[in-house]
């Protein structure tokens, strides 16, 4: 045994070691220049820098090496969003050495970029009562500056941690999530404010976007999406009615800056109620628009509405992108957008005025929904097709299936469905090849009116469904031109896309894939160069980054709920002097079958609530296109073995529920849902209301049993 001060002496030098090691400093108050560099040493904003283009300068990693990148090491976050209802979808943070990455549990880690140690983790324990998430649990970044790391949260509240601590330093309700708003994006650091937008326009909410003060958490301007009286656009609405106080418009994306011209860029979301515009007759602006404001102020400046009266939740929750081009000959500043549509809206981002051509043409129509008898078709190439060649089985084809087809109180199938086209998953932009790189899916929709209902604030307001046929959804990857919005390259996948990606000088596009590779491309051809197993599925984009001279790639790989991904907690990091090899494919266990016993469907009706609402919708009719109609099963086998081992999109629930609960709510599913069906729909949706109150107590007594995991024990280390 060595001497008690020898001890001591290594105890002393390992600890000013590891504080030498983890005292990186503190970000600053960055400046507009900084923040609209391409990112090299560090990726200080959610986007890569203000233009959100998600390219890299950096070469050291390039098409004819990276066959050789292999991971340095593997980091768990302590269990943080495993499992339904959480997604991994955020997009990490890197300045000088330490990550910064944020769970579906709106749990923030740092990490040493050289270890995979946790250096310190801040825990948002929040209500796991909060029933007004749109689309699964999740985050998708952090913003940072100043010595400060932002996270919104889906309880509503903005905040600011200490960099080097994760210590709390303000907190501020920005929007209460009983009225229908949460917080899924990155917050954006600029000017010494922090910007953020709000997710819920399916919930009877009217969309904002709030600037704080990044020091005090002192509210400094909102931008309202929807207009109210006297103001601009207001005209769009209803006069006579509170419908503009519903109207939904909200902003599920990290906005782009251009500080030369001192304009703030985003996207907004539908119109509420979703699928029902008998209630809300005119173009409602501002939604399924392209908003620039004022970034100091921000004041209304100009928009471009993609969706004229949108019934079909054809958003546009992709990020904006900024990008000077040459255009007939002329240098242009542009931005580009794509949305669920499956067009690119590509604008002078200084007028607002589209740049290619964007044509209004005449569309089908339908009285009862208000249609808009024209709507914006811009030239060039859509990403998805945008009619059905072939009707699916048990369908009638109404006008092909094509895009813009009206619905009412019977279903009507059509392309692109209500997921997209594009969705979330952000799109990157190469300077240099002027290439847009933007990830899709192919999916027919079925949409329908079932009711109308009067709004309340945090009720869930859709007047109607949106879901999938039993024909499997393909994700479609592609390079867009950004001089004609033509196809460069574009590939079909056997999954769906639901991963953004960043691209490098290297001449790669990184992506994500469900089945747990993390992949890079060839950024010319698209050809697959590399793949990496991460043991769940990468449904966040990767960063890239130069450490000591070194270039590094690190992603989240942690499973969505959307997707219906294998699920995980990992963070990898990669670079070619990595010897860590693949991880283990996910899936790869045996699921024993849960017996069916006599159930408790008050205890399956909250679990149902709380796990599986979110994609089959309240009453079990599917939503958003992502989970199917579940109401035809009668066999709670059936749905019992399928939570339990997973299907289709659907992951499984084998490690989040007990085996009385997936007994239980087998038998509401089978049982109490298919009942209800059986009656008229409107009175169904009724009864679907009512339950609700009883379904949201329970899954407050029952949801917390159910979040046990384990919790920080010291700095865990990472596998190597």
């Amino acid at each position: 045994m060595k001497p008690f001060w020898q001890l001591s002496s290594f105890l002393l030098l390992s600890l000013l070691m590891l504080s030498h090691a983890h005292s990186a400093e503190d970000a600053p108050a960055f400046s507009a220049k900084q923040l609209t560099e391409l990112p090299k040493e560090n990726w200080t904003t959610n986007g890569g820098n203000l233009y959100n283009q998600r390219y890299s300068q950096l070469t050291e990693i390039n098409r004819s090496n990276v066959k050789d990148l292999k991971a340095e090491w593997r980091t768990h976050l302590n269990g943080s969003g495993v499992g339904p209802p959480f997604s991994g979808e955020a997009q990490p943070i890197v300045y000088e050495g330490v990550i910064f990455i944020i769970t579906g549990a709106d749990d923030v880690f740092a990490l040493d970029v050289e270890t995979g140690e946790h250096l310190w983790v801040y825990e948002a324990n929040l209500d796991r009562t909060i029933d007004t998430v749109c689309c699964g649990w999740t985050s998708r970044g952090v913003g940072l500056g100043d010595g400060k790391v932002f996270l919104g949260r889906l309880d509503g509240k903005l905040m600011a941690l200490e960099q080097k601590t994760g210590k709390e330093l303000w907190s501020v309700q920005a929007e209460n999530w009983q009225e229908g708003y949460t917080i899924t994006s990155a917050p954006l650091y600029y000017d010494g404010m922090v910007i953020t937008g709000f997710a819920g326009a399916e919930f009877g909410s009217r969309g904002r976007v709030k600037a704080y003060n990044a020091d005090t958490g002192e509210l400094i301007w909102t931008f309202y999406t929807v207009p109210g009286p006297g103001e601009p656009g207001f005209e769009t609405w209803p006069q006579d009615t509170d419908a503009w106080k519903f109207g939904g418009g909200t902003v599920w994306q990290t906005p782009a800056v251009d500080p030369e011209l001192g304009l703030m860029y985003f996207s907004t979301g539908n119109a509420g109620p979703d699928y029902d515009g008998s209630v809300r007759p005119g173009d409602n602006l501002y939604t399924a628009s392209i908003v620039a404001v004022d970034a100091k102020t921000g004041e209304y400046r100009w928009h471009f509405q993609q969706v004229h009266h949108d019934i079909w939740d054809y958003d546009a929750p992709n990020p904006v992108v900024l990008f000077d081009v040459d255009y007939k000959g002329e240098p242009r500043k542009a931005l580009a957008n794509l949305a669920k549509t499956g067009w690119v809206y590509i604008l002078d981002r200084v007028t607002g005025e589209p740049l290619i051509g964007i044509e209004e043409k005449p569309v089908a129509q339908d009285a009862r929904q208000a249609t808009s008898p024209t709507q914006p078709f811009p030239i060039g190439d859509s990403t998805v097709p945008q009619y059905i060649d072939i009707a699916p089985e048990g369908y009638k084809l109404v006008n092909e299936g094509r895009i813009f087809t009206p619905f009412w109180d019977e279903e009507v199938v059509l392309k692109p469905s209500g997921i997209g086209g594009g969705n979330w998953p952000p799109s990157s932009y190469n300077p240099r090849a002027g290439l847009l790189y933007t990830c899709s899916n192919d999916l027919m929709g079925v949409f329908v009116r079932t009711h109308e209902q009067e709004p309340v604030a945090g009720e869930k307001y859709t007047n109607g469904r949106s879901g999938g046929t039993p024909i499997p959804l393909n994700g479609v990857f592609s390079a867009m031109d950004m001089t004609t919005n033509k196809v460069v390259w574009s590939q079909r996948w056997k999954d769906s896309c639901w991963s953004g990606s960043i691209n490098t000088a290297g001449d790669l596009v990184f992506v994500g894939r469900n089945d747990g590779d993390l992949t890079a491309l060839d950024s010319t051809t698209g050809d697959q160069l590399w793949n990496f197993q991460t043991g769940a599925g990468v449904n966040a984009p990767a960063t890239t980054f130069e450490h000591k001279g070194k270039q590094k790639v690190v992603v989240y790989s942690a499973g969505n709920l959307f997707a219906g991904t294998p699920s995980g907690d990992s963070v990898w990091l990669f670079s070619l002097d990595g010897k860590m090899g693949p991880g283990r494919a996910p899936g790869s266990d045996s699921i024993p079958s849960v017996a069916i016993e006599q159930a408790n469907v008050e205890a399956g009706k909250a679990v149902y609530s709380v796990y599986c609402s979110s994609c089959h919708g309240n009453d079990g009719g599917g939503s958003h296109g992502v989970g199917p109609n579940i109401t035809a099963v009668t066999s709670a086998d059936v749905v019992a073995l399928a939570a339990t081992e997973g299907k289709g999109k659907m992951p499984s629930f084998k490690e989040i529920l007990s085996d009385s609960q997936l007994r239980d709510v087998a038998v509401y599913v089978a049982q109490t849902l298919a009942i209800q069906k059986a009656g008229a729909q409107e009175a169904g949706a009724q009864k679907v209301g009512a339950q609700k109150a009883g379904a949201q107590e329970a899954g407050a007594q029952e949801a917390p049993a159910q979040e046990a995991r384990a919790q920080k024990a010291g700095a865990p280390k990472a596998e190597k």
